[in-house]
């Protein structure tokens, strides 16, 4: 697993770039196709109108007409009918309102409905001097940005082999698509968002699908430590046990009644030891399967802590430790199992000896806040990591103690502490620093009717 791990994260994140680099190379390409297509569209509406305004300016009275009309009157010169036949610019026959309406008719047949723009026709006398005959209210201040917005020019001509053919001055006209790209973004944000979206989706899935790994091993990991505790556990007591029944079948045993139950009371009490053990880890599965029942009752929570502590005479003893207690809370009656919450005060008194580095100082006190009994927990032991803090109440975890080896247990204690402290719709907050002590905060709402009855229904850890 250690080997294979590796792999399969740097397989995924390979995956995962590569993915997203297709993503980005294929959203390019459809902005560009999309980009082809818009200006495509643009060209062959400007194209159109184009058309249609060169073919309305040139629908005017050819020279012939006109003699008849006049009856074969000759006019001075040849100048001067050519400049009176000179057919109307764009400027003199179409308004700026009427091209704005025909641009925005042939955009719509395109399938460019409400698009921006601004125009303007102008007359090239041939000498690089433009005349800018008709503008939309806009056109001077979007032909200025050359960043943001994309012209396009268009001559005006006359059908070829019209009779006006070389009588129409050089026009031309000027369309401008202001935010061009934003408006082509616009037009594919749908594609997008949708693009963006699945792959978030895929992200998503490679970053569970490694949490997941990196749980499984983590896991694993637990379950080898609690393997090993166990075995060690449960090896002690029978190794214990073991020489007691090899003691007994000694005869000067059998002829001594007092060692007889010497060694027959090592046997009874490493049983009880492994009994304890059994009972624990079954604790622990029924409490995963929520199928723990509580039997909630009125409980001094004073005089359990006092029964707890005295059962811890002689380990205090061995450690030359002392618990001192300051239970100065008004009210310290609650709705709650008497047994488990004595097995909670039991866990951390115990939790307290065990990571002792000599002389152990337990401070116990209890106040009220508001709605709530507060009990606080506070040692002058090994204290905690920031890391090991954050981790104290998973099940089977266990913290780093250095060079003492002498901890025993399964790392099921504080666990159970928090399982325990939830049905009883409390809150439980753990403060320490490595070589400090720990102080673990326990607020559990007390009862103010001390007239409840003594035992209540079972209430089941949820």
């Amino acid at each position: 697993m250690k080997k294979i791990f590796p792999v399969i994260i740097v397989l995924i994140s390979l995956s995962l770039a590569g993915t997203i680099y297709v993503q980005y190379n294929w959203l390019n390409t459809m902005l560009v196709n999309k980009q082809e297509e818009f200006s495509y569209k643009i060209t062959r509406a400007i194209d159109e109108v184009g058309v249609e305004l060169m073919e309305q300016k040139s629908s005017l009275p050819s020279l012939k007409n006109f003699q008849l009309k006049r009856g074969g009157f000759t006019f001075p010169s040849d100048q001067f009918q050519r400049e009176l036949m000179r057919p109307a610019t764009i400027a003199q026959k179409f308004t700026a309102a009427e091209i704005d309406e025909k641009l925005r008719k042939s955009f719509v047949n395109q399938g460019l409905k409400e698009l921006p723009f601004e125009f303007a026709v102008l007359v090239d006398d041939g000498l690089l001097n433009y005349d800018y005959q008709l503008k939309s209210p806009h056109f001077t201040r979007q032909f200025e940005d050359t960043v943001n917005n994309f012209r396009w020019l268009y001559v005006l001509q006359p059908p070829s082999g019209s009779d006006l053919e070389n009588l129409v001055p050089a026009q031309q006209m000027i369309l401008i698509v202001p935010n061009f790209k934003a408006i082509v973004f616009k037009q594919m944000r749908w594609m997008i968002i949708g693009s963006m979206f699945f792959t978030l989706v895929i992200i998503s899935a490679f970053y569970i699908t490694v949490h997941a790994l990196l749980r499984q091993k983590k896991l694993s990991e637990i379950k080898n430590d609690f393997i090993n505790n166990m075995t060690h556990e449960f090896k002690t007591p029978l190794a214990t046990i073991s020489l007691a029944v090899d003691a007994l079948r000694n005869n000067k045993v059998i002829e001594d009644r007092t060692r007889m139950e010497y060694f027959s009371g090592i046997i009874k009490e490493e049983n009880k030891r492994m009994n304890k053990h059994v009972e624990t880890i079954l604790q622990a599965a029924l409490m995963d399967r929520q199928e723990v029942q509580l039997s909630k009752a009125p409980v001094h929570v004073h005089e359990l802590i006092k029964e707890v502590i005295s059962n811890y005479t002689l380990q205090l003893q061995e450690i030359e430790g002392r618990i001192e207690l300051d239970l100065g809370a008004d009210t310290d009656l609650i709705n709650g199992d008497e047994v488990h919450f004595r097995n909670l005060i039991s866990n951390l008194v115990d939790n307290a000896v065990k990571y002792s580095k000599g002389k152990l100082v337990l401070r116990i006190s209890s106040a009220n806040n508001g709605k709530n009994l507060v009990l606080k927990f506070e040692d002058n032991g090994i204290g905690m990591s920031k890391e090991t803090v954050r981790r104290i109440f998973e099940k089977f975890y266990r913290a780093h103690t250095g060079n003492l080896h002498n901890v025993k247990g399964f790392g099921l204690g504080l666990s159970y502490v928090k399982t325990i402290i939830d049905a009883h719709d409390g809150r439980i907050r753990v403060d320490s620093s490595p070589g400090k002590g720990s102080s673990f905060t326990l607020e559990i709402p007390y009862l103010r009717d001390r007239s409840l009855p003594e035992q209540q229904a079972a209430v089941s850890i949820s």
